[in-house]
Order: C-alpha cells, then sequence, then structure tokens
C-alpha cells in the first residue's frame, strides 16, 4: 500500500488544503470584508501540517511572528515616519528577531510580516487608518491559522502509524537484500573485490534508511498527539508505542554491524595472498540465510497479525541461532580458520555473527514483550498501536 496510501494522503491533504482555504476566504471577504482578504487562505493552507500537533505548534509561531513583525514596523513606523531608513531598520530588527529560537522554522515570517505591514502602513491614511489596518492583518492571520488547524483537526485528523511500519519494512527489506546477497557470496566462496566494495557501499547506504525509519515513527509518535482520532474505537486504548522505536534502535545496530562485515570482507578480498577456509564460509553462508528468514518477517510486519508474526520471528530467531552454534564449534574443528589472525575476516565475522544474534533475540523479545502484555488491544493485533 506504499504508493496508494501516500496518494490518498496526498489527495486528502489537497482536498483539506483547499476547504480551509475557501473558508478563510469567505471569512475573510464576506464576513469582515477585509481590504486584503488573501492573508487567511494564505494561513489556512500553510496550517495544514504532517500532524495535528505541528498545526497547532506551528499556528502559535505563525502568529507570534507575524504579531512581532507588525510591531516593529508599527512602533518604528509611528515614531519615526515611513521613510527609507526606517524601512531599513525595521528589515535588520526583524532579520534578527526572526533567529529567535523559539519561533522555529516561523522565523522567517518576521521580516516577512514587517514587509507587508510596511507597505499597509504606506497605503493607509492617518493615525487611526493605519493602526486598523495592521490589526486587521494580525486578525486574518488569527483566523488563517485557526481554520486551518480546525479543518486538519476535525476532517479526517491524520494518523502515521502505518507510516511507521512501513519505514521499518523498508529498512528491514534492505537489510534482508544485502544479507542475502552476502550469504550467496559467502556460499560460492568466490568473492571478488568489486562485489565486495558493492556490499561495503550498500551497507553504508543504510544510515539513511535507518534516518527515514527513525523520522517515520517520530512522525507516527507526534500523530497522536491532540489528535481526535485516536479516541475512536481502533485507537481507544493506550499501549506503549515504544515498541517501534525500540525495533529501530535495533535494526540500526544490525545496520552497524553489517557495515563491519562487509568492510572486513573488502578489505579481505583486496589482499591477493588471502587464504579461503571454504567449509567455514558456507557454514557462514547457512548462518545468513537463517538471519535473512528473521529480515524478511521483519519486512513484512503488520500490527494486525502481529501475534503469529511475533511467534514465527522467535522461531526463525531459535534456527539461527542454532545455525550460530554451529559456527562457533566451528572453533575446535583441526582446519579452522585462524580467528586471532587480524589481517583476515574470520574472526569479525564470529563477533559480528555473535552480535547479529543479539540484536534479533532483542526485536524477538521486543515485539512477543508488547503482544503479550496486559491490556493490549484486541489482542496480538493492537500491540503497537498507540
Amino acid at each position: 500500500m506504499g504508493s496508494d496510501g501516500h496518494e490518498r494522503r496526498t489527495v486528502l491533504s489537497i482536498g483539506k488544503s483547499a476547504l480551509a482555504a475557501s473558508l478563510a476566504w469567505y471569512v475573510a471577504q464576506h464576513l469582515i470584508q477585509a481590504d486584503s482578504p488573501a492573508f487567511a487562505p494564505f494561513t489556512a493552507v500553510l496550517m495544514m501540517q504532517v500532524t495535528v500537533y505541528q498545526s497547532v505548534v506551528q499556528s502559535l509561531r505563525y502568529v507570534g511572528a507575524v504579531a512581532l513583525g507588525i510591531t516593529v514596523q508599527a512602533v518604528l513606523g509611528f515614531t519615526a515616519g515611513p521613510d527609507m531608513l526606517t524601512f531599513v531598520v525595521v528589515t535588520l530588527i526583524s532579520l534578527v528577531i526572526g533567529r529567535w529560537r523559539p519561533l522555529g522554522s516561523q522565523g522567517s515570517q518576521v521580516v516577512t510580516a514587517a514587509f507587508f505591514a510596511f507597505a499597509t502602513f504606506l497605503s493607509s491614511q492617518g493615525y487611526t487608518g493605519r493602526l486598523v489596518d495592521l490589526a486587521q492583518i494580525l486578525l486574518l492571520v488569527l483566523i488563517g491559522c485557526a481554520i486551518g488547524t480546525a479543518v486538519n483537526l476535525l476532517v479526517l485528523p491524520p494518523l502515521r502509524f502505518r507510516s511507521a511500519e512501513y519505514a521499518i519494512r523498508s529498512l528491514a527489506r534492505a537489510e534482508c537484500d544485502l544479507i542475502g546477497d552476502i550469504q550467496r557470496g559467502m556460499k560460492r566462496g568466490e568473492l571478488t573485490e568489486d562485489e565486495a566494495e558493492g556490499w561495503r557501499r550498500r551497507a553504508n547506504q543504510l544510515s539513511s534508511t535507518v534516518g527515514q525509519a527513525r523520522s517515520a515513527v517520530n512522525t507516527a509518535w507526534e500523530s497522536a498527539y491532540l489528535n481526535p482520532a485516536r479516541l475512536l474505537r481502533r485507537h481507544r486504548h493506550h499501549v506503549a508505542f515504544e515498541g517501534y522505536q525500540q525495533l529501530v534502535d535495533a535494526l540500526e545496530r544490525t545496520s552497524h554491524q553489517l557495515g563491519s562485515m562487509a568492510r572486513s570482507i573488502h578489505l579481505w578480498s583486496r589482499d591477493e595472498q588471502r587464504s579461503v577456509y571454504q567449509d567455514f564460509l558456507s557454514r557462514y553462508g547457512d548462518f545468513l540465510a537463517s538471519v535473512s528468514e528473521v529480515t524478511s518477517e521483519l519486512s513484512g510486519l503488520d500490527e494486525e497479525r502481529l501475534g503469529p508474526q511475533a511467534r514465527r520471528l522467535c522461531q526463525l530467531t531459535d534456527q539461527a541461532r542454532e545455525r550460530y552454534e554451529d559456527l562457533v564449534g566451528a572453533r575446535s574443528r583441526e582446519d579452522s580458520p585462524p580467528f586471532d589472525d587480524l589481517r583476515l575476516p574470520y574472526g569479525v565475522l564470529l563477533i559480528e555473527a555473535q552480535r547479529l544474534m543479539d540484536e534479533f533475540q532483542y526485536s524477538c523479545d521486543v515485539i512477543l514483550y508488547y503482544v503479550d502484555r496486559p491490556g493490549a488491544q484486541g489482542g496480538p493485533g493492537g500491540a503497537f498501536h498507540i
């Protein structure tokens, strides 16, 4: 549903933005009869954020930025007059205020509001007229913020639980594909430098996928704040959402271990005098094949069937541990690789195998904990809901 979900969200966002803009225009043009009604719909569209919480936060920041910009212009305009020097001073002060941290990304609106206020000040007549026109700008901004936030809050308020799930799927799938390719190379025993370099490059690129997954989980967590949709039947109860965050943490550590593994193999593949212990590599390929099945299961994460998936994941983890124990047993064989030789990758491979097992066992325990914990909504299926 990845693309379909994105398309539906896009269409919904456009529809809600159009609705908010239309309502804001109607209020500004027909009810208030403002001279510059466009301020209201512009602001309403600007407040259509990815989450209700962000709509509220950005509305407050936007109103604050506009109020500061208008205030700076009004004070200097009434005291010094609307000449070129005043404009320069207004610009400088507004730019400085715009860097105030509490304003966040809306800081740039301070100087924008000051410019619009300056233009309005020039076109208005008399002290009272200018004061009323400046106040009207702030009123239109308040109306736009209120309508934009209200529409986002009341009309299908966005929840991003599925986005977090899809992000974890994508990360697990990327790791699954990489592990599968390394596993096939291990089984063949013919590790070329170009192939090993490709694994190393793909392992390094996992960091960006981890960042995307973490961002999606944070957005999903934030999407529940101030959101009335969580009061509906399906999201009625609060159960721990930390499970997704813990999974991303574990998969991030796994990506580092895959990077270490790929880096060691790549450096070794460049050694023309390298020695190959094919029996160990073949056993390591069997271990990676089992690990690949674990990541494949994670890449199909679905909250609606989380219970069966948790049991299946733990079963696959146990199978991978058996392959790992077989690897450890290789140390006692007469034909075992020199694990203590730092010029060869065998010691690193064994260490990373243990670390991979620890992380996937942790992932299994995390999911199983949230499935089995008391009060999980609807049994296993809703255990990761907020």
